[in-house]
Order: C-alpha cells, then structure tokens, then sequence
C-alpha cells in the first residue's frame, strides 16, 4: 500500500501534495505560495498577510447562509529532523511516506504530520461540493513550531468567523479546550581556547545515540531520555576523575523537541585510556537500566577521534559542563485540577556551537502563567551563575478552557452521534496557537481536534490512518451541526 491507497482519499491526497513541499519553518514561502495557487485553481477567495498568513474562503452551503461562520485553522510549517545516518534535505526534498499496517510514517525523518494533516482537512473540506457547512475559512498560520510568527503577525480584520476549530491536536477521540503558555530562555558561554596536552593525552568521541526524542510538550511526562542530559551527566563523572580537556560538543536541535542525539570530543590523559572504555561501559549499563523501558535503542558509543589543534578554555569546561548538568529537565509540576495534565515543564533542547559561543537553547511551559515565569528564571539562574549571558524570547500565552462553550458541546455530540461514546475533553501541555486568536479575537469559541500521532517532532512520528478517517468524519459531523 502506499499513501494513495489510503481513505478518506480525500483528505490523504492533499496530504500528499503537500508532503511534496518543503515547509520548514521560518521558510514556508513555498507552501504559502502553494496555498494561494491551489485557492486560484479552486476559484476561491484568498488572502495573505506581510508575514505569509493565508486565509482561504468558501461560501456557505445552501440552508446554511444565515449561520454564523466558522474558521479552520492549521499550521503552514513542519518541524525537521532526521536521522543521522538519513541524507535529506528540507529545503529542497519531499518528503518520503510509506505506510506500516495502521501508521503513516516517512523513510528517517519527521512525516510532517504535525500539522500538514490538519491543513489537508481544511483543503478537503474547502474541495469538497458535498458537504453541509456554514461560511468556512481556512486559516493556515506559519511558523507555529519556533515562535508562533504567524499567530502574533495575525491582523484584526483577517478573520470574520466567530467558532474556530483548531487541527493541531494529535490524540485520537479527544477534545482539546486549553493549553499551556510557554517561552524560549537562551544561554551564551563566550568559547575560549587553549592548547591541548597532546603530547601525553589521547582524543575520543563519545555519542549519545537511539534515543525516541518527541514533542517536549505532549512527551515531556513519559520519561524518555534526554540526550543532552545523559551526555553531560557522563562528562561531569568523568571529570571528577581524571583531566578532562573538551574540544566540542553538540546535542539536541529544536527548542520544541525532546534532544536525541548528542556528542563530544574530549581529550584525556593517555593513561586513563583503558579506564575510560570500562567507565564508559559501566555508565551505559546504568542508563540502560534507568531507561530501558521507553528508551530499548539507546546507544553509548566511544570511539577514537583527531587530536585537536586546541580546546575549550579549562575554566569554560568546567562551568559549561556543571552547568548543563545542573539545568533542569522534565516535569517541574502536575496539575491541580486536570489529573494526568502536566503543568509546567521545562526542556534543555539544544547545545551547538555558533559564531564563537556555545549557544543552549531551552524551553519552558506551563498553563500557570506564573510558573511559567518561575522555572524560566530558575533555569537562568543555573546559566547565570556559570556565567553565561541569557536572554528569553516574548513567549506566548496559555489557553484557558471554557466548559461552558457551545462549539465544545457540538462536538462532544457529534462524537457520540457518529461513534456511540463521548470524546475525551481536556487541555493540552503543549502549546496551541489558541491562546494568541483570543488575545485579538476575544470573541472566538474555540476547541482542538487532531487524529492520532505518535512520536511527533522526530523521524518516529507517525499518522494513524483509522483514526484521520475517524477525524474526517468527526469534522463533517460538527460542522453540519454548527
């Protein structure tokens, strides 16, 4: 089977067509253009904001021309990994699906199902001449999975509809009516350098590989490993023991994902050399042991390297290393009053050296606005006192559920009308563009639908195919009701 053997066959041929177009994000000037092209060819009303908003219009069905409107709302751009070994580029490749009993999936990078699934409904509901539906609007923002561009460049006026269904949910029969807030906190540690001993050291690399990875919103609770984490956690026992030299280090990608690779070039005297396998070895044996229920590919890998010309400065080793190492990861709390819901979490997401400094990148969420601010100024404090610049990004705010919406109770009665039981309502640890449409529609009445996906934000992520048809209709039935 391949993906245009799958039904809705609507739906999954647009999902096709844009798994053909690159959309990473801050780039999505292909899949805008795309967007307006496919609005053209359809003989549709479109629109386009300076930032590459895209609104496209459809008139109501007929007996559904005095209902108020209704929006549909989507995401242009996809998070981008691969697999190390997976040559792929985003900028220029499709991506490549096929399908695996039940699941969607690409061949070793992320589908882009995160949200190319939920523009592709509202493109086969926009096709569609057979379906009962108010006035529709196809909002597809960019640039949700960086910064949310899109949602805070979004213009009064833009959008006329006052019920907005969200597509960027990704849990099978389940209603989504709140979210968490979140904010980016950067740390810089300007590199100097010093000569190394090579003259009576030896060169290695050690890697963290195999690790699932995930959204560090809706995976953060489910104990996977943390790449960057175990890394330093090696390195910091290491230099308790002998002198450890470090000639670079790099983990992690994107702020919103889990890290799941990550490596470094250390430089060791030459006799620690055989103590370093065994130490190496037992450190596995312990992670694999910690972890060996969500994290069965893990690999710790130690493998011989170039002497380096020169090294990290000895004081910069020492406080960039306690200072990863110190930095928090994880759920920091759970809900009060949504049992299971993470509150607020905080991920150490990425470590790369740019231009001259070491740049970590992390990122913190929480529906309580306050705690969001907290463990962001408790993960600056961890950086600051090794002696890092930090800076923080304008975050964005939480979603706060309304039970008393009528949207939510038209969907809610739509699930069990099509299916015979009741969806699962509840909010959402990671972050919806839900929060900002409120702060410049305060009027809009709001829930979030998706079909399932699992392993989303890494090259594991996959589509369920039973349940987008199960969401296809879920979709038709709630706006026919509306």
């Amino acid at each position: 089977m391949s993906i245009h053997d799958l039904e809705p066959r609507e739906v999954f041929s647009e999902f096709y067509e844009i798994t053909r177009v690159p959309r990473p994000s801050k780039h999505e000037e292909q899949i805008s253009a795309y967007l307006q092209n496919w609005a053209k060819k359809h003989n549709l009303e479109y629109q386009t904001d300076k930032v590459g908003n895209v609104v496209i219009r459809k008139p109501a069905s007929k007996g559904y021309e005095q209902h108020d409107g209704v929006i549909l709302q989507a995401h242009q751009d996809m998070v981008c990994e691969k697999n190390g070994d997976v040559q792929h580029d985003f900028m220029c490749d499709p991506i490549e699906t096929w399908v695996d009993g039940e699941w969607l999936k690409a061949k070793g990078t992320t589908l882009g199902g995160d949200d190319g699934i939920g523009m592709a409904m509202g493109l086969a509901v926009l096709a569609s001449d057979r379906l009962q539906h108010p006035a529709i609007e196809c909002l597809f923002t960019i640039d949700e999975e960086t910064g949310l561009t899109g949602a805070f460049a979004l213009q009064e006026g833009m959008l006329r509809g006052k019920t907005l269904i969200n597509l960027d949910s990704e849990d099978d029969g389940e209603a989504f009516i709140g979210c968490a807030g979140g904010i980016d906190t950067m740390a810089y540690f300007t590199v100097k350098y010093q000569p190394c001993m090579a003259d009576r050291a030896f060169a290695a690399r050690v890697s963290i590989k195999g690790l699932m990875g995930g959204h560090s919103g809706d995976d953060i609770e489910k104990g996977r490993g943390n790449a960057n984490k175990i890394l330093v956690r090696f390195l910091y026992s290491l230099m308790q023991k002998t002198d450890l030299q470090l000639a670079s280090i790099q983990g992690g990608n994107l702020r919103n994902a889990i890290a799941r690779e990550a490596e470094a070039v250390v430089v060791v005297p030459f006799e620690y050399k055989e103590q370093l396998r065994i130490d190496l070895n037992l450190f596995a044996a312990d992670m694999q042991n910690e972890l060996c229920n969500p994290e069965k590919d893990l690999k710790i890998e130690l493998e011989s390297a170039d002497m380096p010309q020169q090294v990290f400065e000895s004081g910069l080793t020492q406080r960039l290393i306690r200072a990863l190492y110190a930095c928090p990861h994880g759920p920091i709390r759970m809900s009060q009053d949504m049992k299971g819901l993470v509150e607020t979490s905080t991920n150490l997401a990425s470590v790369k050296l740019i231009d001259g400094k070491i740049v970590v990148a992390t990122s913190q969420r929480s529906s309580v606005d306050s705690a969001k601010h907290d463990i962001k100024n408790m993960v600056s404090t961890v950086f600051e006192l090794a002696g890092a610049e930090v800076t923080h990004g304008d975050g964005y705010p939480g979603w706060k559920p309304n039970t008393q919406s009528h949207v939510l109770d038209v969907t809610v009665e739509a699930y069990k009308h099509l299916f015979g039981a009741e969806p699962k309502v509840r909010a959402i640890h990671a972050g919806l563009e839900c929060g900002l449409f409120l702060e410049k529609y305060p009027y809009l009445d709001m829930v979030s639908i998706g079909p399932g996906m699992v392993g989303v934000h890494s090259p594991q992520e996959r589509l369920n195919i039973p349940s987008t048809d199960r969401c296809w209709q879920w979709l038709q039935e709630i706006l026919k009701r509306l």
